[in-house]
């Protein structure tokens, strides 16, 4: 597995669609049917990236529950968030340091989340942050197909 670059995030404006879910109910593809078909009334985007965004309460990697809920959101970047088209929200991602992680392949494949939670962060020199994860999906994702791509933002802070 690649070792992810390190980037400092700055803060966003989101524009999208969230759905309380946990992993054992998983409602992602109910939340991006859901979204889809209205992103383009989304105004101001920022480029044509997706973002697939979870917010997760503090202690929720402590001990796994695969019934804890958590927060996943559909979104664009906005440079303007003063039009939030009906039943969308304003979402804003806080900057920070992240680590970055290319997954390619289907977004089924779970070895990528796998490798950054049970081999890179532990044998790294930072700890999970509390703040959102996300993916960001860009012209190469494709979804279930073995050829897509897209990144693994995942928040850290060195360990003290």
């Amino acid at each position: 597995m690649p070792q992810p670059r390190i980037e400092t995030l700055a803060k966003k404006k989101l524009v999208g669609k969230h759905l309380s879910m946990s992993f054992a109910d998983n409602k992602t593809a109910d939340l991006w049917r859901s979204f889809m078909p209205y992103r383009n009334e989304i105004q101001h985007s920022v480029s044509t990236d997706l973002f697939s965004l979870q917010v997760y309460p503090p202690v929720f990697f402590d001990a796994f529950n695969p019934e804890a809920l958590f927060e996943k959101w559909a979104a664009v970047e906005v440079s303007d968030a003063s039009f939030v088209p009906a039943g969308m929200e304003v979402m804003i991602l806080e900057g920070g340091l992240y680590a970055v992680f290319t997954h390619r392949g289907s977004s089924h494949d779970t070895s990528t989340f796998q490798y950054i939670f049970n081999t890179w962060l532990p044998h790294s020199a930072y700890v999970l942050d509390n703040r959102p994860h996300f993916e960001l999906l860009g012209a190469r994702y494709k979804n279930a197909d073995p050829e897509s791509e897209e990144e693994f933002w995942i928040p850290v802070q060195l360990k003290s």
